[in-house]
């Protein structure tokens, strides 16, 4: 995978709970049959996500990604997040970042796109993006992990569950499922969990717009939740001032959503609740297609292989309330 679309030739830790229990408890009952049931579908989505996420997400907090891509002209810091997750879509301009993206102020995304573009083509970003992946690969799963027979048998897992998405209403996983894939398995598992975490994100996005949140009232709402980041991370990364944060939380205790001290109320956590049901009910098509046995088989890969990235850091210290794997 070099950034070129295919068939085109373009270009285009330790702060984690590292004693917290797993996700998914072993004593949780696995569907041992068809994924037929609407219920179990739903739930095998979700904890499928829990142990692939961290396997994608973790470049955008690799030191290996602002060295690389930096190396390509982009600014320091959050230029580089934006311009790589939103590369596959082409020199996008702001508002297209901002609406794909949707809890991050849009005024924080203007001060990087379309500016990114003039600094660095798309393609060269993702070529960067690429290296940057396995460069932090190697280094928070080490040489015996990237080449055991366990990743390679999740690589063909993932990427199979990841053969059958369909790129309509989900902007951002459609750019991703044209790029070609890469070779290494590692990096072939890299690249399958970004495109089942961006085709489950843009699911998520239409969850959160069809329950009327907008993308401020979505980070404060979750972050409630206290599953996400850290209030002051989540305000700080999503570039919303103290101002606009707490407008937002008065404008949510107003609709009945949060309570006097900024929890969720009964009213807030049923419209969460209805949110996460409805966005693992939009990413059920991959685990329909693998079925429960090689569903429940990527899900055990993957959870080892995430909690060794994490235990080896993955994630920077002290931004999310709980563990990543």
């Amino acid at each position: 995978m070099d950034g070129r679309r295919r068939g085109s030739g373009r270009g285009t830790g330790s702060g984690l709970q590292a004693n917290s229990s797993a996700p998914f408890p072993p004593a949780r009952r696995w569907p041992t049959v068809g994924l037929v049931d609407h219920a179990e579908a739903r739930d095998v989505a979700f904890r499928c996500h829990r142990v692939l996420e961290p396997l994608h997400s973790f470049v955008y907090f690799a030191p290996e990604a602002e060295q690389e891509l930096t190396a390509t002209g982009l600014r320091p810091g959050r230029m580089g997040y934006f311009a790589s997750r939103a590369a596959p879509m082409g020199p996008v301009g702001a508002g297209v970042v901002a609406a794909t993206f949707y809890n991050f102020n849009p005024e924080l995304v203007a001060r990087h796109i379309p500016r990114a573009w003039t600094l660095a083509s798309p393609g060269r970003i993702l070529e960067a993006r690429l290296a940057a992946a396995d460069a932090g690969l190697r280094r928070v799963l080490g040489e015996e992990l990237i080449t055991s027979p366990r990743l390679a048998e999740a690589a063909e897992l993932a990427r199979s569950a990841a053969s059958v998405l369909s790129p309509e209403g989900r902007p951002l996983y459609a750019g991703h499922a044209e790029l070609e894939w890469p070779s290494e398995p590692h990096l072939v598992l890299w690249h399958a969990a970004t495109l089942l975490r961006e085709y489950r994100g843009d699911g998520h996005i239409a969850a959160l717009v069809g329950h009327g949140l907008s993308g401020l009232a979505a980070l404060i709402t979750y972050t409630a939740t206290g599953k996400g980041f850290l209030e002051p991370v989540a305000k700080t990364t999503r570039g919303w001032s103290d101002e606009q944060w707490a407008a937002g939380v008065e404008q949510l205790r107003e609709q009945g959503l949060l309570d006097a001290d900024g929890r969720l109320t009964s009213e807030g956590a049923v419209l969460r609740q209805s949110i996460e049901e409805q966005t693992n009910a939009s990413a059920t098509a991959p685990w329909r297609h693998l079925g429960a046995e090689k569903a429940a088989r990527l899900h055990e890969l993957a959870r080892e292989l995430s909690r060794h990235a994490v235990a080896h850091g993955a994630f920077p210290d002290g931004i999310f309330a709980t563990a990543r794997a």
